[in-house]
């Protein structure tokens, strides 16, 4: 495959046109919301994990980087280790409580456990 024919997230391959190319869909950066106004969802997940139990929070709205600052906060309260993936920041084990307890002491109200 040439090098001005990559392939894209829409499944384009290859285009017959030489003046073809593909379109960046432009990324919107949303704002952070304050803790206040954040609706977070936590709740427990074993899907597609052997079995394994993560903590998943879910409602995050903001910059990725937000996100990840967020979610070292929650690994390193818990002490377990974990990611952000998808927009979701994923703790190992079950700490439901201990996540749920940090977020309603750091001023975000509106975190419900599912």
């Amino acid at each position: 495959m040439s090098k001005k024919n990559k392939p894209d997230n829409n499944g384009f391959v290859y285009s017959t046109d030489p003046s073809f190319r593909f379109e960046e869909e432009p990324q919107e950066i949303q704002a952070t919301l304050p803790p206040a106004q954040q609706k977070l969802r936590v709740r427990l997940d074993t899907k597609q994990r052997a079995g394994k139990a993560v903590t998943l929070v879910t409602g995050f709205v903001g910059t990725p980087e937000d996100l990840e600052d967020l979610g070292k906060k929650l690994k390193n309260f818990c002490g377990t280790g974990g990611s952000v993936k998808d927009g979701e920041a994923i703790i190992q084990g079950d700490q439901r409580d201990k996540v749920l307890q940090w977020l309603l002491k750091n001023e975000y109200k509106q975190t419900k456990k599912v």
